[in-house]
C-alpha cells in the first residue's frame, strides 16, 4: 500500500502530473542501449568504466546548466567530446550528439505498469507530462510508446526556459491548463530533487515513485510514496 499521510481524508484529484524519464519511459534502459549503439558505431566498446566515465562528465555538465553556469546547447554538444577528450581522443562533438538523440528517440521501453496505468486513470483523469528534456526526442519517445494518446499535453524543460524544480516551470504549466485548482492535482515522478522538490516550491501535492527503494528525505518530504506504479489506483480512484 502506499504511504497516505491523510489516508482517512481521500483527495478528489482531477489532474495528474506525471514525468517521463524513469517513471512512464524507462530511460535508464533506453539511455544504456544508445550510449551502446553510439559508442560501438564509432569503433569504441562500451565498457562500464567508459559508462561510468560518461555519467560523471554528463552530470556535472548539468549541474552546471541547472546552476546557471551554462547553456543547455553546452551540454549537450560538449558531453561526448568531454567525455572522449579524457580518454585523449578528438571527436565532433555535436555529431555524436545529433546521432545519439536520433538513437535515443527511438527508445521506447516502458516502465512497469505504464500502459495499463495510462489507459486506466485517464478514464477518469486529465493527464500531463512534465518533463526536463529535449522537445522533439521526448515527444517521439512519447508517442512511439503508444502513450502520448492518454495525454492532453507535454510540457519540457526545453520549451518552458526552465528545468523543474524550479517554481518557474511549474508555473508555466499551471497557468497552461484550462482549469487547473492546485488542490486537484498531483505530480508523480521518481526524482526528489526535481519531481517532488518542485511539487513542493509550487505547492501541489506529490507522490513519489521509489521503485529503488532509496530512503526518504525529511528535507523533501512527498504527499505519498509508491514503489509501483499501479499503487497510484489506491490514491486517486
Amino acid at each position: 500500500m502506499p504511504n497516505t499521510p491523510s489516508a482517512h481524508i481521500k483527495k478528489a484529484y482531477k489532474i495528474l502530473l506525471f514525468d517521463l524519464d524513469d517513471t512512464l519511459l524507462d530511460f535508464a534502459a533506453n539511455e544504456a542501449d544508445s550510449l551502446n549503439q553510439l559508442f560501438r558505431r564509432h569503433g569504441y566498446a562500451f565498457t562500464d568504466d567508459l559508462f561510468h566515465l560518461y555519467n560523471t562528465v554528463n552530470k556535472q555538465l548539468w549541474t552546471d546548466y541547472e546552476n546557471g553556469r551554462i547553456t543547455l546547447e553546452t551540454v549537450l554538444h560538449t558531453r561526448f567530446a568531454a567525455t572522449m577528450a579524457k580518454l585523449g581522443v578528438v571527436v565532433d562533438g555535436v555529431e555524436w550528439e545529433k546521432q545519439y538523440r536520433e538513437l535515443l528517440g527511438n527508445g521506447t521501453q516502458q516502465m512497469d505498469g505504464a500502459l495499463a496505468v495510462c489507459q486506466r486513470l485517464s478514464g477518469s483523469h486529465r493527464l500531463f507530462v512534465i518533463t526536463n528534456g529535449i522537445t522533439r526526442t521526448q515527444r517521439k519517445r512519447l508517442k512511439q510508446s503508444g502513450l502520448a494518446e492518454f495525454f492532453e499535453a507535454v510540457f519540457d524543460s526545453q520549451t518552458i526556459g526552465f528545468q523543474k524544480p524550479a517554481k518557474q516551470f511549474f508555473d508555466y504549466v499551471m497557468s497552461r491548463i484550462p482549469g487547473f485548482n492546485v488542490r486537484q492535482a498531483l505530480i508523480i515522478g521518481d526524482s526528489l530533487n526535481t519531481d517532488i522538490k518542485g511539487g513542493l516550491l509550487a505547492g501541489i501535492d506529490t507522490c513519489w515513485l521509489n521503485h529503488k527503494a532509496q530512503p526518504e528525505s525529511a528535507e523533501i518530504p512527498s504527499t505519498y510514496t509508491i514503489s509501483r506504479l499501479t499503487e497510484l489506483y489506491d490514491i486517486c480512484l
